[in-house]
């Protein structure tokens, strides 16, 4: 394995590699478009088939959809209404791999109550349906325990009114007669996302955030062989040449396969999804919630000192990169909840929100537009030769999309070259138990109670070691931030020094979530924040104004758009604010939009 550490110079060398793909002789085999959870899959998929793989983002890692989802490894229970058990069996083996092996320190089982109006009827039916749910659990990978295959999470049960009331007692009381108890899992996405990279790179694939395609190469025959690619941190351009190139862009599908110069073969609808997240003493509660709505359905879901409530299902038909919450969606949410809280929450207790854009695929017409009766399967097509792409799908189903569409890129060869990724950890997971162990050591050492070494672990699993390293050669990392207290120094420096972080928001953001767990989306801890990075990655004067100008301005622009009363209102709030490293626009580049020439920042 290849050192797993993403950084600005493993970003240089991975460029550098595209650049050489270019000479005959040094023809990537794989060429990944999109750096969401399901490009990275298939990177490491490539990667671990021995393939030389590049991927590229245009934004950074995650920066879409794959960090903007409900946080849930889940087989789905709705989708058992819709009768496609095939996809709840897909997701749920899916889940167990990742609790049992692949990813335990970030995928942890989470309780829910689905809270049941009536005694009989209606628990008879309910009560089957998560039977089932279980049962096809039941037939996935668990943990080996002497020999024997261990459920990754209990059976469900049905408890009655008075323990439905002492599991969660900020229920109305009337609201339900009892519940079933069932279990999914919870993960932090963004990193999630960003170990599933840094795994491929330790297995010799070459990842490249900011980084854009603007237009596909295609030989005299029409085939495509490679991709114009633009650097937008620097703006430099130059050619990357590849047998195939896979296009995992999620809600960019279409107009990815537009490069292609045909129509296209998969139609993507973009549907948003609004969470908001409040604080865990604003709703009394030992388990997660699982409620139908008219439109949707709605969780309220234990995060750490929160609750993450959501989610709205809405067509968006808006610019892609910049999904906006509106007044209108948290209204929804808000009022969704409160239909069955005893405490009624409102938009005081909101610490922060995010929305997120699903990619559902369109077969055709909806009948009504609606995007909720859009199936998740997910399918691949090769809409030119030398092109693959991959639509649909769900977070939990990453790895068999990844796997599925290397093995359409190989064809025949798929046979000699089988995925493996069912027995690769990402790392993190290698050495978790171990690490473990020896948290008492550093609990001593550094001060942690045990919430910040169950944090630590959460978020680090085995790699908690490097976290203490840090402190170890400089003591002022193990303290806490002074405006966002539930991260250490150290954290903010391992954005940078092993997870490909360039930017402050991709900091606060996603290698951390200060965006929504601090007030005004972390503003607060922007100066300190900066202050640790700026020297590591070797920031002027001049550039850590403007990066935590950058910041300020896009808060204070996501903070006025939630106020405006519909997506047209909202975007309009949001587009007035210049991106800091926009995304290229023109008539070669179906990507995005930028108010701003490169050349003007």
């Amino acid at each position: 394995m290849i050192d797993s550490r993403l950084t600005s110079a493993s970003r240089t060398a991975a460029l550098q590699r595209l650049r050489d793909s270019a000479q005959a002789t040094h023809q990537l085999d794989i060429l990944v478009i999109g750096g969401g959870v399901t490009g990275a899959g298939i990177a490491l998929d490539a990667a671990t088939r021995g393939l030389n793989t590049a991927v590229v983002e245009a934004q950074d890692w995650a920066s879409g959809t794959s960090s903007k989802s409900s946080k849930l490894i889940h087989g789905g229970l709705r989708y058992l209404q819709m009768f496609d058990f095939k996809l709840v069996h897909e997701a749920l083996v899916e889940r167990g791999l990742l609790l049992s092996q692949l990813a335990p320190h970030l995928v942890k089982p989470v309780p829910f109550l689905y809270p049941l109006h009536g005694r009989f009827v209606e628990r008879g039916y309910v009560e089957a349906g998560i039977s089932l749910y279980d049962v096809l659990a039941s037939l996935s990978r668990g943990t080996k325990v002497r020999g024997q295959r261990r459920r990754t999470v209990p059976w469900h049960n049905y408890i009655g009114h008075r323990k439905l009331m002492q599991r969660f007692p900020g229920l109305q009381p009337d609201v339900a007669q009892g519940a079933i108890q069932y279990w999914d899992a919870s993960v932090d996405d963004a990193r999630f996302v960003a170990d599933l990279l840094r795994t491929a790179q330790a297995y010799g694939a070459h990842p490249a955030s900011r980084t854009q395609v603007t237009k596909l190469i295609k030989n005299p025959g029409g085939a495509v062989i490679g991709a114009e690619l633009v650097d937008l941190e620097t703006g430099d351009q130059f050619e990357a040449h590849a047998q195939t190139v896979i296009n995992a862009t999620g809600v960019w599908t279409d107009k990815t396969e537009k490069l292609t110069g045909g129509s296209g073969s998969l139609h993507v609808l973009a549907s948003k999804g609004v969470h908001i997240v409040v604080p865990r003493d604003r709703i009394d509660g030992k388990a997660g919630l699982i409620l139908q709505t008219a439109t949707s359905v709605l969780f309220v879901i234990p995060w750490s000192r929160y609750w993450i409530i959501g989610t709205t299902d809405t067509p968006w038909k808006e610019d892609v990169a910049k999904p906006v919450a509106t007044s209108a969606d948290i209204d929804y949410v808000l009022d969704q909840a409160n239909s069955v809280l005893a405490q009624k929450i409102g938009r005081e207790d909101i610490v922060g929100h995010y929305a997120g854009l699903r990619p559902l695929l369109q077969p055709g017409t909806t009948g009504d537009g609606t995007s909720a009766k859009i199936s998740r399967e997910h399918t691949v097509a090769s809409p030119v030769p030398g092109v693959v792409s991959i639509a649909g799908g769900k977070f939990t189903t990453y790895r068999v999309m990844a796997k599925d569409a290397v093995d359409f890129a190989l064809g025949e060869r798929a046979e000699r070259l089988p995925s493996v990724t069912a027995n690769v950890p990402l790392v993190g997971a290698v050495g978790y138990p171990g690490a473990r162990e020896h948290t008492r050591t550093l609990a001593l050492q550094y001060g942690w109670d045990e919430w910040r070494i169950s944090h630590l672990l959460h978020r680090y699993g085995a790699e908690i070691i490097q976290i203490a390293q840090l402190c170890a050669d400089d003591s002022s990392m193990a303290k806490p931030l002074q405006q966002a207290p539930a991260y250490i120094r150290a954290e903010i420096a391992f954005a940078i020094t092993h997870e490909g972080a360039l930017h402050l928001d991709d900091i606060l953001a996603r290698r951390t979530r200060i965006v929504y767990e601090v007030p005004e989306q972390g503003l607060a801890a922007v100066d300190e924040i900066a202050d640790i990075v700026a020297p590591m990655l070797g920031w002027s004067d001049d550039q850590r104004e403007a990066e935590v100008d950058a910041y300020r301005t896009w808060t204070l622009a996501e903070l006025a758009a939630i106020k405006e009363p519909d997506d047209r209102a909202a975007v309009g709030v949001r587009e007035a604010v210049d991106e800091l490293i926009p995304m290229l626009d023109g008539d070669s580049t179906q990507f995005g939009s930028s108010r701003r020439a490169r050349d003007s920042r």
